[in-house]
């Protein structure tokens, strides 16, 4: 996606913020968050402690530079037949416009598998993160692109608060500086580069040295190939997220030992 349909996207979800506060407003969905277990165990970012690379697999219907991924979109198999592949977490769109996720897909994942889920979407206000909680996840992704510094902060701070971990994507290496300033201990280094399109994993792989040894780092995008696996295992990178390649693939844990080097 490019810049303009990231600002786009960011929009739409401050109006589905408006829309959703109507009928749960902020203070009920907040008090109704916080009743929930406030475990501390993170198991989002356990399992990327892994003395091996981590695989976080994404369920997803479709993106804005794909269209449609997967037209029937049998969710729960594909959650549970990554569980069963090996995956050490669940990525799961749930935006609305441009990826046709829905909450749904979440809690209905969270409820159906053991694996911690990664809500994947355009968080720009702490009313998602509340959101974020009640449906299941042990995880939320906050993007450099359109958070500040010190939103990212306030952010993360409430994350800690509801048990939950957050993922920090960034894209170059300002964006890296203003996660670590805002105290985020998972940085996803997004190999796209939201201004043309084009994807390059080298971008983790030069990124990774502007990141503390003791901050979890993560890669997205274009990893399609058992030799990029390597690459960034060589990168000394924690986990890999990755949508398109394993969606498209009929047989997801054959795709996925193949990535590993398993076959």
């Amino acid at each position: 996606m490019n810049k303009n349909i990231l600002e786009k996207i960011a929009v739409a979800a401050k109006e589905r913020v408006k829309s959703a506060e109507k009928s749960f407003p902020l203070n009920e969905i907040k008090k109704t968050a916080l009743e929930l277990s406030q475990s501390t165990n993170f198991p989002f970012e356990k399992v990327l402690c892994d003395k091996d690379i981590s695989f976080i697999c994404e369920c997803k219907k479709a993106s804005p530079s794909k269209g449609i991924i997967s037209k029937d979109f049998p969710y729960l198999d594909i959650a549970k037949e990554y569980e069963r592949a090996g995956a050490a977490a669940i990525s799961v769109l749930t935006e609305p416009l441009w990826f046709q996720g829905e909450d749904r897909f979440l809690s209905d994942i969270a409820k159906t598998v053991s694996l911690p889920c990664l809500r994947k979407d355009f968080t720009v206000d702490e009313y998602m993160i509340y959101e974020a909680k009640i449906l299941g996840a042990s995880a939320i992704l906050l993007i450099c692109a359109i958070t500040d510094t010190a939103q990212l902060h306030n952010y993360i701070k409430i994350c800690d608060t509801l048990g939950i971990s957050a993922l920090v994507e960034a894209h170059d290496e300002s964006e890296i500086n203003s996660a670590l300033k805002a105290g985020a201990r998972i940085i996803g280094v997004n190999n796209r580069n939201l201004k043309d399109f084009t994807v390059d994993i080298s971008n983790s792989e030069r990124l990774r040295k502007y990141v503390p040894s003791d901050i979890l780092f993560v890669a997205e995008s274009g990893i399609k190939t058992p030799e990029d696996i390597e690459r960034l295992r060589a990168a000394n990178i924690n986990g890999v997220l990755i949508g398109e390649t394993l969606m498209r693939a009929d047989n997801k844990k054959a795709m996925l030992d193949k990535l590993r080097g398993d076959e």
